[in-house]
């Protein structure tokens, strides 16, 4: 690309792939009447406008949309999204990290579930620390001592 020329924006980079794909895909989105913007529009999901911004480069379509998009040009969504410059390559071939950034805590979690119950909240955190304890002793699996197993003086 000379000196002189602008760096293409994200969505004029992003028309610059789904528009040749689009044509290719039968979508006729160069005549007014040809129906193609509106077809293209119908079958994505999006609006006709919104259509229409993206294939003139003014905007990118809601991320919601990229998988319609993509299969109705015939382009894999990684395809796409990578010639796009939208996403790079090494972003979809890192493996996903399966930690949680900060655990939460069994208040916490008594919260987000709704223990309002000063009863229920204790037996809540009560549970979360008798299994706490028994996975620090070694005994996850076992069945004594109420595990599941045996019935308990608690059961009546």
């Amino acid at each position: 690309m000379p000196a002189d020329e602008p760096t293409p924006t994200p969505a004029q980079r992003f028309a610059a792939i789904i528009a040749p794909a689009a044509r290719k895909a039968g979508y006729d989105i160069d005549s007014e009447r040809g129906g193609g913007r509106a077809a293209l529009a119908r079958d994505t999901g999006m609006t006709a406008s919104s259509v229409g911004r993206m294939l003139n480069g003014k905007s990118l379509p809601h991320p919601r949309f990229y998988e319609a998009l993509a299969r109705c040009v015939n382009l894999s969504v990684r395809d796409l999204l990578v010639e796009a410059e939208i996403i790079s390559p090494q972003a979809l071939t890192q493996p996903q990290s399966s930690r949680v950034a900060s655990p939460i805590t069994p208040e916490r979690a008594a919260d987000e579930l709704g223990f309002s119950d000063p009863i229920d909240r204790e037996l809540f955190l009560g549970m979360v620390a008798r299994m706490r304890a028994r996975r620090a002793a070694g005994r996850n699996g076992d069945t004594e001592n109420g595990g599941g197993g045996e019935s308990t003086a608690m059961d009546g």
